[in-house]
């Protein structure tokens, strides 16, 4: 009897995580290590940790910027690597993060390293649905606490509109847009209220459907060598700002 349970017990535990696994047989590379870095290590504090204990803390007048986010800022770095060359800019962007992802990680990945600026970009994940359903008011309540968060430790904050996008590759039929328009214009408001500075890369890369504009892209989302550029034209004026302030 009690051998017939536990073969049950084993069929029934095999009928649940069947789907699982058949699903994990249809991902490309990109989704199963996405599907296990969730399930190993949620926010990815992994990602940076051996970095973060070599760069260690800023030295004597050095201004040093953290730029927070995800695979749009992640890319940055390797697109562009000459804005990030000989500069005390940090890079800790990871790729497919949602707002609530960046706020487990801030601390370590941004406050321990003490930087003078801290540039948040983030949010667009969020509208895609990468960790679960998210409202506008889920994505701006984490903005909130890790703007909060940097303000209570001396850091100086620089919160940037999320670039647009018309839908996403990856998760199409969302068609983002409009809520984009609403993330960005509370992100602004946001800012401004509470002193912050805020960066526009969206007036900038918008094309007539409000999606990015096809000379700063490749898949309607992530920005080329030349979205790049145009990126960190606007965001040097507001870094000089932050510093002036």
């Amino acid at each position: 009897m009690k051998s017939i349970k536990r073969i049950f017990c084993l069929v029934s535990i095999l009928f649940l995580i069947m789907p699982a696994l058949q699903a994990q047989e249809q991902m490309s590379d990109y989704e199963k290590m996405m599907y296990l870095r969730n399930k190993v290590d949620w926010p990815y504090l992994n990602r940076y940790r051996e970095e973060n204990g070599k760069l260690g803390l800023p030295a004597a007048g050095e201004k040093r910027v953290v730029f927070m986010g995800n695979s749009i800022t992640e890319g940055w770095k390797d697109l562009s690597p000459g804005f990030f060359a000989g500069r005390p800019y940090i890079c800790r962007g990871i790729s497919g993060q949602t707002t609530p992802q960046m706020l487990v990680r801030f601390r370590p990945d941004v406050i321990a390293l003490e930087p003078k600026v801290v540039v948040i970009l983030a949010g667009i994940n969020d509208i895609a649905g990468n960790t679960g359903p998210s409202t506008l008011e889920m994505i701006e309540d984490n903005i909130v606490s890790m703007s909060e968060l940097a303000k209570v430790h001396g850091i100086k904050v620089i919160l940037s509109s999320v670039l647009p996008a018309y839908d996403f590759p990856w998760n199409p039929g969302v068609f983002p847009a409009d809520k984009i328009v609403a993330l960005n214009n509370w992100i602004k408001s946001y800012a401004i209220s509470n002193g912050f500075n805020y960066v526009d890369y969206y007036s900038s890369m918008v094309d007539d459907r409000k999606g990015l504009k096809s000379e700063f892209t490749v898949d309607g989302v992530h920005p080329t060598a030349a979205g790049y550029k145009v990126m960190e034209q606007l965001i040097e004026t507001e870094i000089a700002k932050a510093f002036r302030n």
